[in-house]
């Protein structure tokens, strides 16, 4: 077997598997939230800590996932192969394909934000229908993995887009494992427990939508920013490993502030998150609306200039603009 294939293929098919870890150590893991291999290689000795683990156990387990795994250091010409394990989900629009490169990532996040109406969560349930499609389809050919704060989804919506792309929307819900958000440490919760259900369901699709609305609603005053922040941070972390083990594709919706200084500077709305959101998200696209159709700007990229992308939104989900119209 290659290195590149080693990258995900796992020794051990279950923790307890793991030399010296036994069932007393697994059920404190599997409290925290790691049930999969894949979770514990990405994880920080702190972590295991905090479930009641020592300091040399904890160490010693998350070396032997992370073997396990085969997470070390890598040549540039392996990592060049490492990429090629990359997929790429599309999106239903060819024009917003082009300007990110192709389609979504997996092993990354891509953050869609603008104000309300502007198709994120529009976007969100037509990706849940693209990801169960193959990958000659432009699909990731797995299950969806849905985190709503804004009690924004709506099966009946994910059943019309299904249709367009021939699918049976019965088999596309089947596929899809929900769950709502009441509060961001409920929210936090949910995603640090995430880890099994992505590998029974072969989620290839996580979303969050919103990322930022607990966190905006429960941590109110400039006294708590910080610690906003922090949580934040954490939160976002956990989903990009989740990202990188699983070779899944993350994707969280944004919402946005008003600028001050919006009458000098040239975007009137601002991401909520700061500096924090933006270092983590790997891939950032500002959407807006204009005259009937939607506008997605690439604001943020590792190696793709900024550009604009156009299309509308109609009964069959996300759609590119014809050239008359």
């Amino acid at each position: 077997m290659s290195k590149v294939r080693e990258y995900y293929k796992s020794k051990y098919k279950f923790i307890k598997d793991i030399p010296g870890v036994g069932d007393a150590t697994t059920s404190k893991l599997r409290e925290i939230g790691f049930h999969t291999i894949e979770a514990l290689a990405t994880a920080t000795p702190k972590e295991i800590i905090s479930a009641g683990v020592g300091e040399k156990t904890a160490n010693k387990v998350i070396k032997a996932a992370r073997k396990a795994v085969s997470i070390d250091f890598v040549r540039a010409d392996e990592l060049k192969k490492l990429r090629g394990e990359i997929l790429h989900l599309a999106t239903g629009s060819r024009a917003l394909d082009d300007i990110i490169g192709g389609g979504l990532e997996t092993q990354s996040i891509t953050e869609f934000y603008g104000e309300f109406g502007s198709g994120k969560s529009q976007i969100c349930q037509q990706l849940c229908v693209m990801a169960q499609l193959p990958l000659e389809e432009g699909g990731l050919g797995g299950g969806v993995l849905y985190l709503d704060t804004e009690q924004s989804f709506r099966v009946e919506r994910v059943s019309q887009i299904a249709k367009r792309f021939g699918l049976k929307p019965e088999d596309v819900l089947k596929n899809i494992i929900y769950a709502e958000a009441f509060t961001s440490d409920h929210q936090m919760i949910l995603l640090d427990k995430s880890d099994k259900w992505i590998k029974d369901a072969n989620a290839k699709l996580v979303i969050v939508d919103s990322l930022t609305s607990n966190f905006r609603s429960d941590y109110v005053g400039r006294e708590m920013l910080a610690e906003r922040q922090q949580k934040l941070n954490r939160h976002m972390h956990k989903l990009h490993r989740l990202a990188r083990a699983f070779n899944t594709c993350a994707v969280v919706t944004n919402q946005v502030m008003a600028r001050p200084d919006a009458f000098f500077a040239g975007n009137i709305v601002t991401p909520i998150g700061g500096h924090i959101v933006g270092h983590t998200t790997t891939t950032r696209v500002f959407l807006r609306k204009a005259k009937g159709i939607r506008i997605a700007r690439l604001v943020a990229s590792p190696y793709l200039p900024e550009r604009e992308a156009r299309f509308k939104i109609t009964e069959n989900g996300i759609e590119d603009i014809a050239a008359e119209e």
